[in-house]
């Protein structure tokens, strides 16, 4: 009877182990698939749900250029070549952070020409504000074949964002957890915004507001001046004069 009870106690407790050891296994499984449920794949970046976040707007200073062609027998700048210079120049007082560089060629078979159109190229950039003391002129290395040209360079505040087109992670039916949470993925918002910094036309507006300018004084006044008299102060249009137009009849 002893020898039974041995056997049957062991028995008992083979059994215990072993369900002891599937539990174990069950909890094991279960935490490594929560572990699996989170798994953020190698290199990717965290994704926050905010697009702006994600793909933030920064300010940098890059370069405006004009490049202006000048023929090896020509050595000055046509009207064409005037009007816009002058627009470009007109620029610098409204967003440079800087002077102007004029950069000539060198070496090039219109290094001449462009050498003699220097004087007319400061006399436009003096026109449109900027002051003499500001241009600074500097000389590049150009191939002897090539048609170089001159370049007028300043420095400007930029709006950039991106890159786009980076896909950290599948976006189709997977067991990450984005994908069971409805989240964005990476590149949603990106074409907006680097779209919106591309075209800003100060981007110091992205950071902070422009100034109110002035009252129109003279619309004011007529206004304030009706609904001093009790007189309805909206602008009333006459709509009733108008017709179709006899041309073509």
């Amino acid at each position: 009877m002893d020898i039974a009870r041995i056997i049957i106690a062991g028995r008992r407790r083979g059994r215990s182990l072993l369900l002891r050891a599937a539990f174990a296994a069950g909890c094991a499984l279960a935490l490594a698939g929560c572990v699996s449920d989170q798994e953020v794949v190698a290199g990717a970046p965290s994704t926050p749900y905010d697009y702006r976040l994600r793909h933030p707007i920064t300010l940098s200073e890059g370069e405006r250029t004009f490049q202006i062609f000048i023929g090896s027998n020509r050595g000055g700048l046509t009207p064409s070549q005037s009007a816009e210079l002058l627009a470009f120049a007109t620029r610098w007082q409204h967003d440079s952070t800087g002077g102007v560089f004029v950069d000539l060629p060198a070496g090039s078979r219109n290094e001449r020409a462009s050498a003699d159109a220097l004087r007319e190229i400061q006399s436009v950039i003096v026109a449109a504000g900027v002051p003499l003391a500001a241009i600074q002129v500097r000389r590049y290395q150009a191939e002897p074949t090539t048609y170089a040209t001159v370049r007028v360079t300043y420095p400007r505040l930029t709006a950039q964002a991106g890159p786009c087109g980076i896909w950290p992670k599948d976006i189709g039916p997977s067991w990450n957890r984005e994908y069971f949470e409805n989240h964005p993925h990476w590149n949603m918002g990106c074409s907006t915004q680097q779209n919106l910094a591309a075209m800003v036309d100060n981007p110091n507006d992205l950071v902070q507001p422009r100034s109110e300018t002035a009252a129109y004084t003279m619309r004011r006044t007529t206004v304030m001046e009706k609904y001093r008299q009790g007189v309805n102060p909206s602008t009333q249009y006459d709509t009733t004069s108008a017709k179709i137009s006899d041309v073509g009849k």
